[in-house]
């Protein structure tokens, strides 16, 4: 197989230009609710401000497609090569990460022209016709653009927690919850079988989703749903982030040097828990999925539990031939909604929160990152990350597919992470 394969595109010229454009007036619609000043401030390292994300999301198309395909194509600004570029070391010198947010100037208005710009140079392209590799990279710069709308709100969350007034991002008031009490967790039985997993149908993944490869999975049990918040304050209740046995070492001394002892966001008011979301500062929903946890913390819990986190081919496994759907964007929640009491078998696969995997991001057997520098884009991370699945209720519909494989460090808190625990059989 040769590795531009799994960039395939599937789509036709017409419906391809229609995906480009959806989803660059979905970026803008998710910034309009945002000052200049609220694109602009980073947070903290690991973010990036919204204004970045819309223009390192633009300069991806005029990187990656405009100026090596277009001859007559005029950049925007010059100077927005190393503004906006994010890792791509054969494309040259870049701010640094942890900087990002001392990009006072180019304006968030100027950012907006500069979208405009490279959409008007792309139209003109894609209307014109182009080769199966133009259409290729088009179709990875639209599902690049998909993770970065995730990235600018998770971002953006973590930017107003550190606010005092918690200011709502959409739509601040209560978000209508299940009032019916949630029953134990269950858990559907897998027999042993040497599976087949990794993308092999016709039409986009990433690089990193395939090859389709055989592996041997022995019998499991994977719970009917994922972990919730009153759950997780059980945890609490009993210690859970008191007891070093609990934990992994590094995840112990994550502990210990951050003073954790709950879930990002979380904070005690008026006798009860409340987290800020992305709808302002609510009280907790406890049949709600808990999230904004690290593996270390999901690993800790699956241990106390008596229980284990899945390995990601578990998890994969048991999501094939189960619809697509859930609490994504599109639902507008903007927050995990707490699964169905009435239902039965496996609920919430896909949306709410990305389920930690106990399984490290590495290469398939007989990966090979593509040629150039999109072959830059996963494969230079599959080293020291843990894989999670499913998408979560800020993933764009249409993004995730059963063979994803998001990836973050262990200690990462900050995206919209919970867990959904397994056992052997």
């Amino acid at each position: 197989m040769k590795p531009s394969q799994l960039f395939q595109t599937a789509l036709t010229p017409d419906d391809l230009h229609t995906f480009f454009h959806e989803v660059r007036q979905t970026s803008e619609r998710l910034g309009e609710p945002l000052s200049d000043a609220d694109a602009t401030v980073q947070s903290m390292p690991d973010a990036s401000p919204a204004k970045w994300h819309l223009a390192h999301t633009t300069w991806f198309f005029e990187a990656m497609v405009l100026k090596p395909y277009v001859p007559s194509y005029e950049p925007f600004d010059e100077d927005f090569n190393f503004l906006f570029n994010s890792y791509y070391e054969t494309l040259g010198a870049r701010q640094p990460r942890p900087r990002r947010g001392m990009i006072t100037r180019p304006a968030l208005s100027q950012i907006l022209d500069y979208r405009k710009h490279v959409d008007d140079a792309l139209d003109s392209l894609l209307r014109t016709g182009s080769d199966r590799r133009i259409a290729e990279l088009v179709e990875l710069g639209c599902h690049h653009e998909q993770q970065h709308q995730e990235l600018l709100l998770t971002d953006l969350l973590h930017l107003f927690a550190q606010n005092p007034l918690h200011p709502a991002y959409r739509d601040p008031g209560p978000v209508d919850v299940e009032t019916a009490d949630l029953p134990p967790l269950s858990f559907t039985e897998f027999d042993g079988a040497i599976v087949e997993v990794g993308h092999g149908s016709v039409g986009f993944a990433y690089d990193s989703e395939g090859p389709r490869h055989r592996a041997l999975v022995e019998p499991f049990r994977l719970a009917n749903r994922l972990v919730t918040n009153a759950e997780w304050a059980d945890f609490i209740d009993d210690g859970g982030y008191k007891k070093s046995l609990l934990w992994l070492s590094e995840g112990w001394a994550k502990v210990q040097a951050e003073g954790w002892s709950e879930p990002l966001y979380w904070e005690e008011r008026f006798g009860q828990n409340w987290t800020t979301t992305l709808r302002g500062f609510q009280p907790l929903d406890p049949a709600a999925p808990v999230t904004h946890i690290s593996y270390f913390e999901a690993d800790a819990f699956a241990t106390w539990s008596g229980k284990r986190l899945p390995t990601e081919i578990e998890w994969e496994t048991a999501a094939q031939g189960i619809a697509i759907q859930g609490n994504f964007l599109d639902t507008h929640r903007l927050r995990p909604k707490p699964a169905s009491p009435h239902l039965g078998g496996l609920q919430q696969m896909f949306g709410d929160v990305w389920e930690w995997t106990r399984s490290a991001f590495s290469p398939y057997p007989r990966f090979r990152a593509v040629e150039g520098a999109v072959g830059e884009y996963n494969g230079k991370f599959m080293s020291g990350q843990f894989v999670l699945r499913g998408g979560s209720c800020v993933t764009p519909p249409g993004h995730i597919r059963a063979s994803y494989r998001n990836f973050f460090p262990g200690h990462a808190r900050w995206q919209f992470s919970g867990l959904r625990l397994a056992e052997d059989a």
